[in-house]
């Protein structure tokens, strides 16, 4: 298949990405889009919930929502009157593996971003005030998550995928963990994972290399943890041995929510391309692929069906979700079962794979319009070693898998026959 990638606008590449790590181990990258006024900082650090005590799951989460409620130099009032005068904005999440910060403000404001994420990410001032406010919230959240028949059968289905694994468990915490936390335990995660080493900031839009390497080592170089604590990765679960059924019963539900999945590969294994466009075709392309086609175009048996893939540092997961009356419940599993059998058969039709290498390669150069794009993009490629050429050679990469690839990644992975399904709603608990 020919590319048109050289043509592309606003690709990132080594040409036009410039980077550079401070002595305390953070990298910064940063990428001129002229053709807008305003900057998009995004950035990681390496802590999030897989740090979590099991008794205080969600501490993690609670210390990254807390970092925007004050800090030692500025009240939230203040924080939050600085941002709104400029029209700007900065957020703090959480992830299994990180910490991440996203702010967008117009280019003049730059130098304002910096300095905020800095006094937020080094400074927090975790207010009981505050603290206590934000637990209020993030009950109130945990309430709505568990009335969800969505929620329930994807934290079903994590917790038997990854078994004693913190990646089984919520990143946002269980009603009573939320409720063990204390303002001490905010201030004692942050003292011990908080860290410059790791850490990553990417920054796009109207703004210089010589500007961003000057506002990073002006707000962060300064920046150590002495100590920072090292902890123990858990050992990742093998794939399911055989079928793992597990449905959870829901009041006044009338739709259940099914999630059936397995392992897939970490992001940086050679497996994972041709893994990402094969599901592409099983359910995604179109009207969600194969899967969407069988269950619930031809057969009717779902109100969604589709497929996805995520991919982190260390594994990944393979989920096939639908939503279905729960009269079709077995129906829809068995189908989607059969769907995954053909799958690992015989390999993808050639017209298949053109098609969803047509719909990959075109789908890049529209993520890489706008600045939060680039800066996401740019991220990528630097959390996960890709190389600062990737998206120069990703249409490339693209077109070069062949069905043969995709057969042979997908039945490393993929056994209709070792699976978790989870389901959520109508119907007898089986746990």
């Amino acid at each position: 298949m020919p590319t048109k990638a050289k043509n592309w606008k606003n690709l990132p590449g080594l040409e036009s990405i410039a980077r550079r790590t401070l002595p305390n181990g953070i990298t910064v990258l940063c990428y001129n889009n002229p053709n807008v006024s305003s900057v998009y900082l995004i950035g990681l650090l390496d802590c999030g919930s897989a740090l979590d005590p099991q008794d205080k799951t969600g501490l993690a989460h609670f210390t990254a929502s807390m970092l925007s409620r004050g800090t030692t130099q500025r009240s939230f009032q203040s924080l939050h009157e600085e941002l709104e005068n400029r029209g700007a904005s900065l957020s703090f999440s959480c992830g299994s593996n990180d910490t991440g910060f996203r702010g967008k403000a117009l280019a003049e404001d730059l130098e304002i971003l910096f300095d905020l994420t800095a006094d937020c990410l080094r400074r927090p001032a975790f207010t009981q005030e505050y603290f206590e406010r934000l637990r209020a919230q993030l009950l109130a959240s945990l309430a709505i998550r568990d009335q969800d028949s969505a929620e329930a059968a994807s934290l079903l289905f994590d917790r038997h995928l990854f078994p004693n694994h913190p990646y089984g468990l919520p990143q946002d915490g269980y009603p009573a963990t939320i409720q063990a936390i204390r303002r001490e335990d905010l201030v004692q995660f942050h003292q011990d994972y908080y860290a410059p080493e790791g850490m990553i900031i990417s920054a796009v839009g109207a703004l210089s290399s010589e500007q961003v390497f000057s506002l990073a080592e002006r707000y962060f170089a300064e920046w150590k943890n002495p100590a920072k604590k090292t902890a123990a990765h858990a050992t990742l679960p093998a794939r399911p041995q055989g079928l793992i059924r597990k449905h959870q019963y829901m009041e006044e539900k009338s739709q259940v929510d099914l999630i059936l999945g397995t392992l897939a590969p970490k992001r940086t294994s050679g497996d994972y391309l041709p893994i990402y466009l094969g599901n592409n075709i099983l359910g995604q392309f179109g009207l969600m692929g194969r899967i969407g086609e069988s269950v619930r175009s031809r057969s009717g048996l779902a109100y969604y069906a589709s497929s996805s893939v995520s991919a982190w540092v260390d594994t990944g997961a393979w989920e096939f979700s639908a939503g279905t009356n729960p009269a079709n419940l077995e129906k829809t599993i068995d189908l989607m079962r059969t769907e995954i059998g053909r799958f690992i058969d015989s390999p993808v039709t050639t017209q298949e794979l053109e098609d969803s290498k047509s719909n990959l390669i075109g789908r890049l150069p529209l993520s890489l319009e706008s600045n939060a794009g680039l800066a996401n993009a740019i991220l990528t490629i630097e959390r996960f070693g890709l190389g600062m050429d990737y998206y120069q050679h990703y249409a490339n990469l693209v077109s070069a898998i062949s069905a043969e690839q995709i057969l042979a990644a997908s039945q490393k992975y993929l056994d209709p026959e070792h699976l978790v399904i989870a389901s959520a709603g109508p119907g007898d608990d089986i746990l």
